[in-house]
């Protein structure tokens, strides 16, 4: 049987300020396992403002630039766990602040290209960043 262990890790730097973290007690966490708790439905929030502001840039674009955005978020993908993650014999590890911070990031890039095609046009060269 195959067993896994995902361990995350978090900083505390100013990152429970969110109001949906303090709803859910987040604000002063008890423990290790308190933050990894918050940390990760922090990251949940953040990777699904992603994959919604994603569907909606998607949607405004022909069929070869939706190529060269999956082609760029699969990049980006890569390149966000290689950061992020690493696997070794005892587990996964996972740093979420590191997560948190580059999906935020990534997410303010998706929001540009919207704005960008809602108002200009989409510029194919940018929607491969």
């Amino acid at each position: 049987m195959l067993k896994t262990t995902l361990v995350a890790t978090f900083t505390l730097t100013g990152i429970f300020g969110f109001a949906t973290a303090e709803a859910a007690g987040c604000g002063t966490p008890r423990n290790a396992f308190d933050t990894v708790y918050c940390a990760s439905n922090l990251f949940a929030q953040s990777d699904k403002s992603l994959n919604q502001t994603y569907g909606e840039l998607r949607k405004q674009l022909p069929a070869d630039q939706q190529a060269v955005l999956k082609q760029s978020q699969l990049a980006w993908i890569k390149q966000r766990d290689s950061q992020c993650a690493r696997e070794e014999a005892d587990g996964y590890f996972v740093n979420l602040d590191c997560a948190v911070t580059l999906t935020d990031s990534r997410l303010e890039v998706l929001k540009e290209r919207l704005r960008e095609c809602a108002s200009t046009g989409c510029e194919a060269g940018k929607l491969g960043q």
